[in-house]
């Protein structure tokens, strides 16, 4: 993918998850990672039911209402007091808030994201939390604006496999991890290749599929960075039915609907991906 590409990927990316935000926040509808709604009253199949009632309560409306995420990282993370914690694409905020209240006031939370609408709920959200050790930073994951291992973990929530770069989101992450540090992340993860009518659409690229890595390929790039102890967990596989509704949402009509549900039929997973920057 050439440079030019790249930034026109970067350019839809941040309109679309700039107008997702807001439709959210005035209790419109939207589907998975801010692809445009079908007009479908059924649930996003990827971004239902990730937090749990106890977290729900530590957070502003607002946090829940802005979240385009895959699963739970911070409850997967095994934060400690006093770390350091940097969320990749940390949209309205909830990950970087959860995490900001497992390190304690003497470790901190940083979100990073390029897009103005989100970093303006994040930190709305951080004001009405009253968290202190949270700060959020405008730019792009595959120009992290921290310095060399000052990180002790790295989290994401859905948000890698919208990069046109991974290699280099993946380097970024492991030059800003301190030796020993933590990649920790929730994304969508492919265990097959997907048609050509499903990877050509932009819709399912925003929505968080089409762009996403096979399993495979997702640990040789995170072993080709550096990185070690490499695992990739399930958390959710989706069938037929979430097929159906993701394709629907992306706004796929006629022959090449369904193509591209027998595409992604078992294909798509949610995933926890570990690995570690050597001590």
């Amino acid at each position: 993918m050439s440079s030019t590409d790249h930034e026109e990927l970067k350019r839809i990316v941040r309109q679309r998850y700039g107008e997702a935000v807001q439709a959210k926040l005035a209790g419109g509808s939207t589907s998975c990672c801010g692809s445009k709604s079908s007009g479908s009253s059924s649930c996003d199949p990827i971004t239902t039911d990730l937090y749990g009632a106890d977290e729900a309560r530590e957070l502003p409306g607002d946090a829940l209402a802005a979240s385009f995420g895959c699963g739970n990282p911070t409850a997967l993370a095994e934060l400690r007091p006093g770390e350091v914690v940097l969320d990749l694409g940390s949209g309205g905020g909830i990950d970087v808030l959860l995490s900001a209240r497992r390190v304690g006031p003497t470790g901190k939370a940083y979100g990073l994201d390029m897009t103005p609408e989100m970093l303006e709920v994040a930190r709305k959200n951080q004001r009405e939390s009253g968290l202190a050790n949270v700060e959020f930073l405008r730019g792009e994951i595959e120009n992290v604006p921290l310095p060399d291992a000052s990180v002790d973990v790295i989290v994401s929530n859905c948000v890698i496999n919208l990069s046109g770069d991974k290699d280099r989101v993946l380097r970024e992450a492991f030059r800003v991890l301190k030796p020993g540090g933590r990649f920790a992340v929730s994304d969508v993860v492919l265990r097959r290749e997907l048609g050509i009518e499903a990877k050509r659409s932009m819709e399912l690229f925003t929505g968080c599929v089409a762009g996403a890595l096979v399993e495979h390929d997702y640990i040789a790039k995170l072993g080709a960075a550096g990185f070690v102890d490499v695992a990739i967990e399930p958390t959710r596989v989706f069938g037929r039915d979430d097929a159906k509704r993701m394709v629907a949402d992306a706004g796929i009509r006629g022959a090449d609907f369904r193509c591209c549900v027998d595409s992604l039929d078992g294909a798509v997973m949610s995933a926890f991906v570990r690995a570690t920057k050597p001590a």
